[in-house]
């Protein structure tokens, strides 16, 4: 049996007989990944290590460890931990095509706390699966700009209503639209975007995609009016009991075109009354049948008995633009032609739901990536689909003034007739819904699922916010101007780009100017403003080196390699300093 000093055996003796005890027992984290003995044994070593290293280097350097070792370990939760991966070289644009232009410093993520991953993706960084990145945006051929919706403040263009349109048109009477459909624009593969760092740990090799917020939506259909009896929606949002009241529903104001007389032989008959359209004529009847249900004409905007009925009926309250849960969760008919149902499941830690339909999630992703990327039939495995899309590094959290559902990695699930179509991957964050990746059924790219998809996280978004009002705003990935085909992200408004170098939001409409004269560029328009969280006392970096937590300040006093300190430094700059004092850098 391995010998150790008198206080290590009284410290495991200690966690034996009194295992509830606070700042004794391993937290739970420790024990699953070691075992309950060894973690046992870890605890007590760091405490004896702790003790040594206080009496050789001074009682301040022995508080300093000994603090940053109870706040990580024996506070209850897991900390983040990390491995930093410095850019040494440039490789292939996934955007571009650029062979050697692109170029980010990336970190594998063992466990990352959802405030830590708040605050990475509030400077830039982004995950793909437990890999976290962020683009060196004065190097890279293609910046990428962090985005962000303000959901609170969102109005559907008339790209989205047309896709809401056409959906609810789908579900309620089974009508696809005529003619081929093309494919919404894509972002590249991201595995040519990270692929230099994908190589250095040889964990992640499978073709990824970054998530659709298409909106170049050609086929539009009107919706016809019907006066039909209001009922539920047959649509579930986000696994939450309801979605709340309808808004009113009045028709919005259109405008009339004026027509000048034709030429003689061209044109319509003049002799005869001009055609209306279908949606007027049925407004028409709509008025003369609330005329005939209320003659006294007490209805806001019906004429009384005797005056003629206008084609221009006066603008009522009544009648203001359908917000976008009204346009999303239009009641259907009773017989209905399909039943869409929204579901949200917890992934990481995957949650029985999430088991029970993880075959069937992979089989649609499967055939995305054969049908939408050409890929060959056995290169998506289901190993690859799980480490990419399923595994995340963001510990689940279910604080008592958080969403229902709590913080962490979700699936969104779109189930049409019984069926999965498509799966959005999102994260919930204490400020954000951040949309990770998308992926749907080829044989349903007819409904503009890439929009649809966004549009609904939006919804879930202001859903939320309901009970957690700090979670306001929705976060679409990267923005990148100088990719034409990439610029949609930018069409929901109001939107804010990240400055690269300051770290505040700006709204998108003072940054474009500025990008159409250079690809990189600094959107903070104060040249005396700095980044207020820059790494200012780099000796506070935690990092994780032989079992034990230290600072910097101390860890780098055993070490002599002059890169080591480079790499540490800048890891910092680019985490900040809030960061860096809670997240372990692991070093061996």
């Amino acid at each position: 049996m391995e010998s150790c000093p008198r206080s290590r055996w009284r410290g495991r003796r200690q966690l034996q007989e009194a295992p509830g005890r606070p700042g004794l027992r391993a937290p739970e984290w420790l024990r699953a990944s070691l075992g309950v003995s060894r973690a046992a044994r870890c605890i007590v070593g760091w405490r004896w290590r702790w003790r040594r290293r206080r009496r050789r280097l001074g009682r301040g350097a022995g508080q300093s460890v000994r603090r940053a070792e109870a706040m990580a370990f024996w506070a209850g939760g897991s900390p983040s931990i990390v491995d930093y991966f410095p850019s040494e070289d440039y490789y292939r644009c996934g955007y571009c095509k650029n062979e050697s232009g692109s170029r980010s410093n990336g970190m594998w993520a063992h466990s990352m706390t959802v405030q830590d991953y708040q605050d990475l993706i509030d400077r830039g960084w982004r995950r793909s699966g437990k890999y976290v990145y962020k683009p060196v945006m004065n190097q890279t051929c293609c910046p990428q700009y962090t985005i962000r919706c303000r959901p609170l403040q969102f109005q559907p263009s008339k790209s989205h209503k047309k896709v809401l349109k056409k959906m609810l048109k789908f579900l309620a009477k089974g009508e696809v639209p005529k003619g081929s459909c093309e494919d919404e624009p894509m972002d590249s593969t991201m595995d040519d975007a990270v692929a230099g760092d994908f190589a250095l740990i040889n964990k992640l090799d499978i073709q990824c995609d970054l998530k659709t917020l298409s909106d170049d939506v050609k086929e539009s259909l009107e919706s016809e009016g019907k006066n039909s009896k209001k009922e539920e929606p047959h649509e579930l949002l986000q696994a939450q009991d309801s979605v709340g009241e309808k808004l009113g529903s009045g028709e919005p104001s259109h405008s009339f075109k004026v027509h000048t007389v034709p030429k003689p032989g061209k044109g319509a008959d003049l002799s005869k009354p001009p055609c209306r359209k279908a949606k007027e004529i049925r407004k028409e009847r709509k008025r003369l049948k609330r005329m005939q249900q209320n003659p006294a004409g007490e209805l806001e905007g019906v004429q009384a008995p005797g005056h003629p009925p206008s084609l221009f009926p006066p603008k009522a309250k009544s009648n203001q633009p359908k917000s976008l849960e009204d346009l999303i969760f239009e009641s259907l008919p009773e017989n209905a032609s399909h039943k869409l149902e929204v579901r949200v499941v917890r992934s990481s830690p995957p949650s029985s739901q999430f088991k029970a339909t993880l075959l069937e999630s992979y089989q649609v992703y499967k055939r995305y990536q054969m049908v939408i990327h050409k890929n060959s039939p056995d290169t998506p495995t289901e190993s690859q689909f799980t480490r990419f899309l399923c595994s995340s590094p963001l510990e689940a959290e279910t604080p008592p003034n958080g969403p229902d559902c709590g913080y962490g990695s979700f699936h969104q699930q779109y189930w049409l007739d019984g069926k999965i179509i498509a799966v959005g991957v999102i994260d919930i964050l204490p400020n954000c819904v951040s949309s990770v990746y998308l992926y749907y059924d080829p044989d349903y790219s007819f409904l503009s699922l890439g929009v649809y998809s966004a549009l609904r996280e939006i919804a879930f978004t202001r859903q939320l916010h309901e009970k957690t009002s700090q979670l306001s705003y929705y976060y679409m990935g990267f923005y990148i101007h100088s990719c034409p085909k990439m610029k949609y992200k930018g069409q929901y408004r109001p939107s804010d780009l990240l400055c690269p170098e300051t770290y505040v939001w700006v709204p998108i409409e003072q940054c474009l100017p500025s990008l159409e004269n250079s690809k990189y560029c600094r959107f903070n328009q104060d040249p005396e403003a700095v980044d207020e969280d820059r790494s200012t006392e780099p000796d506070r970096l935690q990092v994780f080196h032989k079992r034990a937590i230290m600072p910097y300040g101390v860890y780098k006093k055993q070490q002599k390699d002059p890169s080591e300190e480079a790499a540490v430094l800048q890891y910092a700059s680019l985490v900040g300093q809030k960061c860096s004092e809670r997240m372990l850098l692991f070093r061996n």
